[in-house]
């Protein structure tokens, strides 16, 4: 299947489970009725729960190879990477512990994460490096995640446009540079209530051209379709932030990658 095609069927899926209201799809001529086979056997309750096939574990819960970060704020500790700050070690500006194995094109990406109340952590990817910055500064998209959950979920671009998909919206960011809201995977405040505070959930980051979407512990939170040339990114680092604050935990475990 060429990526042009993948991408028109990830938008007609997206949007016949995000746009119309229930009841109101219904199956094309000839599509198998409820119960039966089509073609390849594929009924339309056929779906399982994902797994992680295709997926390598990038963190090998011991050690930080192939991670690069701020000497002092991270470590890896019983199978958990953490970054931490502390009254006596704080932060001037965000760092990042970047993943040093490879970038981020089209790719799939999950993990556990736990932060404590007051935490501000993020995933990032397809961004680029700052060293003019900091050396542990990056640019670019990240799935957003706080203490508190205000934000986890969403999409923001890190030293970039900042807002791109808040939780609960579909948004396409045309050349004209005005987002428009095509649909929504839910209330926003409904789907904060699917996350655990202060407890493991898990980030499921999908990004096939520049079609984005978050999705945290099985339900989507935002989907972005991104049509600007001259400000997106196709492919970048890989890292996660430790945020400038009060006194914070940010934990992460089973760290899994599949590239395409």
């Amino acid at each position: 299947m060429t990526f042009r095609i993948f991408r028109t069927f990830l938008l007609a899926a997206v949007a016949a489970a995000l746009i119309l209201p229930l009841g109101a799809w219904q199956p094309p001529a000839g599509a198998p009725k409820p119960g039966g086979r089509g073609p390849r056997g594929l009924g339309p309750n056929s779906a399982q729960p994902d797994d992680s096939a295709g997926f390598t574990q990038i963190f090998d819960g011991k050690t930080l190879t192939d991670w690069d970060g701020e000497q002092g704020f991270w470590r890896a500790e019983d199978g958990v990477l953490i970054g931490e700050t502390t009254a006596e070690q704080k932060l001037k500006q965000n760092t990042f512990i970047i993943w040093r194995g490879g970038t981020t094109a089209d790719f799939e990406f999950k993990a556990e994460f736990r932060l404590t109340e007051g935490a501000n952590s993020g995933v990032q990817y397809r961004s680029v490096a700052l060293p003019n910055v900091g050396p542990f500064v990056l640019k670019g998209y990240q799935a957003d995640m706080d203490g508190k959950n205000a934000f986890t979920g969403m999409l923001y671009e890190e030293r970039g446009r900042g807002f791109l998909a808040p939780r609960g919206k579909f948004v396409r960011l045309g050349t004209d540079g005005v987002p428009k809201l095509l649909g929504s995977p839910g209330d926003g405040e409904a789907l904060k209530a699917e996350i655990k505070p202060a407890d493991w959930n898990q980030i499921h980051i999908i990004a096939r051209g520049n079609v984005i979407m978050h999705v945290v512990n099985g339900r989507i939170m935002s989907v972005f379709i991104d049509e600007v040339p001259a400000a997106r990114s196709m492919d970048g680092l890989l890292g996660l932030q430790l945020h400038v604050g009060p006194p914070m935990k940010v934990e992460y475990r089973n760290i899994l990658l599949k590239r395409m």
